[in-house]
């Protein structure tokens, strides 16, 4: 059974690689993730998340850091590069990554980030004045959720 350093860095090779199917397998099936673009995703979702950040990504990269034992939880701070597909737009987002791993597994994935530091870099001026307010907060997330929900449909029907 892997550590959970070995899952961890495991996910973040196949995220650079854009290797959906390996993250997916990282996670159990229960697992729950966050960040402040998706909110909270469970289960079959996280990997479908994952997928479609893949696909889409045409020039994605990414590195992790060291994973740390922090007081029973694993962090690890990682950053990507990529282009805001909606936008046209590069964007480098930091981010720090809290998980718990039981039994060679991710059973919970918290990402934190300056959204409004993101919404800066993908949304151009409307970002810069507007993306530390409430509303567009939540436009951010419906549209990351619509998204992920038409990427599902599209999925299911290519199946």
């Amino acid at each position: 059974m892997a550590t959970g350093a070995a899952v961890i860095e495991r996910l973040y090779a196949a995220f650079d690689r854009r290797d959906p199917d390996t993250m997916a397998a990282c996670y159990a099936p229960a697992a729950r993730f966050s960040d402040p673009v998706f909110g909270t995703l469970v289960g079959s979702r996280i990997g479908m998340m994952w997928r479609m950040l893949c696909l889409r990504a045409t020039d994605l990269r990414v590195e992790c850091g060291p994973v740390r034992s922090e007081g029973g939880l694993l962090r690890a701070d990682w950053q990507a590069w990529y282009t805001y597909s909606a936008t046209g737009r590069r964007v480098h987002n930091r981010i720090a990554a809290t998980f718990v791993v039981e039994q060679g597994l991710i059973r919970r994935h918290d990402d934190v980030f300056d959204l409004s530091r993101w919404a800066r870099q993908a949304l151009g001026i409307t970002g810069l004045l507007l993306g530390w307010t409430p509303p567009v907060r939540r436009a951010i997330r419906r549209r990351a959720l619509r998204a992920l929900d038409a990427f599902r449909d599209e999925q299911g029907k290519a199946i």
